[in-house]
């Protein structure tokens, strides 16, 4: 319904709420909050989301955050009175209430959304290195990872270990596509590091994948790059099963 009268936006809301419906408004309105604290949030424009789940969400044109909220499992009542339609969400055991007063509205939507997708969240960074400390051979057969998060004058190297023939390695992992900027701080650790003329020291970019200026410079530099996906490393840390992070570096 587009800029539905109040009468019709009631109808139009009980039907969604008692059909388990996601039901969006945007309009004017004023929020009471009253529970563990309380707030008043005054006269404005809003977009407010209630969830079959029993969840409610408000939320203004700024910011990502809902101004104010009730978690599932709660309560609706709708009631059309003198200052404007009142919906009341409440959550009887814990004794806290929001009333939103609807002044007046530009929109009410009820949709009967379907969303079966499983969420898949994988591997930062930091996850990414740990499922290299934990399965080294993800890097190449034979790396004994030595220590991580070595703090040097411009910044902190992620991994440092020794490949098969004992040669000192210098990893750094990035978790998207890694640009000709990544290879140009692998290579400011390198200038730390790489000191000893006499010491041979490998350098190995890991990331999902690399742009062609960053391959053309790791190539210049003589490092090297190690294709590694977040995901991977996700599914190697569900291997883990709670094994301390200690257990993984060589003595």
């Amino acid at each position: 319904l587009q800029n539905p009268c109040l009468e019709d936006a009631e109808e139009a809301i009980k039907s969604g709420i008692s059909r388990h419906r996601t039901v969006v408004i945007a309009g004017k309105c004023t929020v009471d909050y009253d529970g563990r604290a309380s707030s008043k949030l005054e006269e404005g424009e809003r977009l407010v989301i209630f969830k079959p789940d029993g969840s409610a969400l408000i939320h203004r044109p700024k910011d990502y955050s809902p101004v104010n909220w009730q978690p599932s499992g709660s309560i609706f009542q709708t009631k059309l009175g003198k200052d404007g339609l009142v919906v009341r969400v409440f959550r009887r055991k814990e004794r806290e209430s929001m009333v939103i007063t609807f002044l007046e509205l530009q929109l009410v939507s009820v949709l009967d959304l379907v969303d079966k997708g499983e969420f898949n969240l994988y591997a930062s960074e930091k996850e990414m290195q740990e499922a290299i400390l934990f399965k080294p051979d993800l890097l190449e057969a034979g790396f004994r990872p030595m220590t991580k998060e070595m703090a040097v004058d411009p910044g902190f190297i992620d991994i440092i270990g020794y490949d098969q023939a004992g040669t000192l390695t210098v990893v750094e992992i990035k978790r998207v596509k890694a640009n000709k900027k990544a290879v140009e701080q692998l290579k400011k650790y390198m200038d730390v590091i790489d000191l000893d003329k006499d010491r041979s020291v490998r350098a190995i970019l890991v990331a999902p994948e690399i742009t062609d200026n960053g391959q053309e410079l790791l190539v210049e530099l003589g490092y090297e790059f190690r294709a590694l996906s977040p995901q991977e490393c996700s599914d190697i840390l569900k291997q883990k099963k709670g094994t301390p992070l200690t257990a993984f570096f060589n003595p």
